[in-house]
């Protein structure tokens, strides 16, 4: 799985439909209508995501790993 940044990973959850609902420091708090989540993305410049978090975002989300 290619690591990447919380910047791209929250234009990857838009283009899937997740609209953004607010932003709490450095934290982009996502929803989705129909689903019963929130994904907390931090964006911290150009940093990647560790993978466990990424993986779990991912997971939550309903995005494969081949679509990062």
């Amino acid at each position: 799985m290619k690591a990447v940044s919380g910047k791209d990973f929250c234009r990857l959850l838009e283009r899937h439909g997740w609209q953004l609902k607010r932003v709490n420091g450095s934290h982009h708090v996502y929803a989705k209508t129909g689903i019963n989540a929130r994904i907390s993305v931090p964006v911290h410049a150009n940093r990647p995501l560790k993978t466990g978090l990424q993986r779990h975002l991912m997971k939550v989300a309903g995005i494969g790993e081949e679509e990062c």
